[in-house]
């Protein structure tokens, strides 16, 4: 498409041009950025939008060299020059720029928002009303424009969203964690976002579409090309009931970079990332990394010493990342004020109520066997008269028992006293 056809002459309008020079003065980046291409709509934001959508298609995700173009010179700018409209420009090789140019022959905008219209997919860009705006916290790294299949609003979802996220081969517990956190987070009113992947993904959508709760599938590829093909029904579903979000246009296919790029998404957009289960080389390990460079919470659910599917999370922990064990931990750390996890306590037995001197007199009776009065007053450190009324204050209770002169400790005691010892 050529720059005529998406915007006029010089391929910017006036508003293009007027933007250009607020942004000089202003110095402001997330602004600058809005300004200069809203795609809301009004004074040129179908253009902004059709340019962006042309980008998209263009411009690998994450691309930092033309996110700084679209800082600076605008969507429509940028797009000028790669259809021929100007010399090349700056921050590329030759070689890289005849990459993009032959890339820019092959883009059809109109075409890509048509197909996505057909398949319930819109183009959201960055001054939309539904534009995340903590997705600008990314800076020239921030997505060209994301496309969205989902009835639900993406901006309105992702103020209160948490992303879990883990490893492809994981555990039966890896599975079983990731499921009951995206339950639990769902039941309490957060949005779960995820990758859609195999493995702890897949578990932490299912557990919160189990609980009839809202979930997001941010996608490496096309979101009308659901990627695995294996979770196609799934991610259907999640379209249905929930978002399902990625950066690239119609058709497009994941690879390995693209997959990595996704993970800073999935960090943005929410506030914070809760690791399930991820080796030391892991694209798990990548989200949580990039939420700490965000400001965001990076939490990890911990594994067993032995296992290498959570070695890297335990290396995550090490550092500046908090461990959780549960849903209710998880909203108390990225939650507003007030939203605490229950305290955590063993269970009370029934000795733990008793007042300390008649506790210490239960505890200088034998566990086999009867102890005088006497005996049991030295083991307990008071007199024989004291320990005889503690005794029968006990006998009482349930806790003692008397035999001829002395005295020996119940069933319910023996039973109390073993438990007590099992948590030391």
């Amino acid at each position: 498409m050529t720059g005529d056809s998406m915007g006029g002459g010089d391929g910017r309008d006036s508003r293009d041009r007027k933007d250009s020079g607020d942004r000089k003065d202003s110095g402001d980046r997330r602004d600058s950025g809005d300004r200069g291409d809203s795609g809301n709509g009004r004074d040129g934001g179908d253009d902004a939008r059709l340019h962006r959508a042309f980008l998209a298609r263009v411009v690998e995700p994450g691309d930092e060299v033309c996110g700084r173009w679209l800082r600076e010179i605008g969507a429509g700018e940028v797009v000028r020059r790669l259809t021929g409209g100007g010399q090349q420009l700056p921050g590329v090789t030759d070689k890289r720029w005849a990459g993009l140019r032959a890339r820019a022959e092959r883009a059809d905008p109109e075409r890509d928002l048509a197909v996505a219209r057909d398949a319930g997919t819109r183009f959201v860009c960055p001054g939309d009303a539904e534009w995340p705006a903590q997705l600008d916290d990314l800076g020239d790294a921030r997505p060209t424009g994301l496309w969205v299949r989902g009835r639900p609003s993406l901006r309105i979802w992702a103020l209160r969203s948490v992303a879990v996220v883990g490893a492809r081969a994981c555990t039966e517990y890896g599975a079983h964690m990731a499921s009951v956190l995206g339950a639990g987070l769902a039941e309490r009113g957060w949005v779960v976002v995820s990758g859609g992947a195999y493995g702890v993904d897949g578990a932490t959508h299912r557990g919160a579409l189990g609980a009839g709760g809202a979930t997001v599938a941010v996608l490496a590829c096309g979101v009308d090309r659901p990627y695995p093909r294996g979770h196609t029904q799934l991610i259907t579903r999640i379209a249905e009931q929930g978002l399902v979000v990625g950066e690239l246009p119609p058709g497009d296919h994941p690879t390995p970079s693209r997959f990595i790029l996704r993970n800073r998404v999935i960090a943005a957009l929410t506030r914070g990332t809760v690791v399930v289960e991820a080796a030391y080389r892991s694209g798990a390990l990548v989200t949580a990394r990039a939420a700490q460079r965000l400001g965001r919470y990076a939490i990890g659910v911990p594994g067993p010493a032995t296992s290498a599917l959570s070695a890297g999370v335990h290396e995550l922990l090490r550092g500046d990342a908090a461990l959780v064990t549960d849903a209710a931990e998880v909203a108390e750390l990225v939650g507003d004020m007030g939203e605490l996890a229950p305290d955590r306590r063993g269970p009370v037995l029934p000795r733990d109520l008793l007042d300390p001197a008649a506790a210490r007199v239960l505890a200088a009776l034998p566990a086999q066997g009867t102890a005088s009065p006497q005996d049991t007053a030295r083991g307990a450190g008071t007199t024989a008269d004291d320990a005889v009324a503690r005794l029968y204050e006990l006998r009482s209770l349930g806790f003692v028992e008397r035999h001829g002169d002395g005295w020996k400790l119940t069933r319910q005691a023996t039973i109390s006293v073993d438990t007590d010892r099992g948590r030391c």
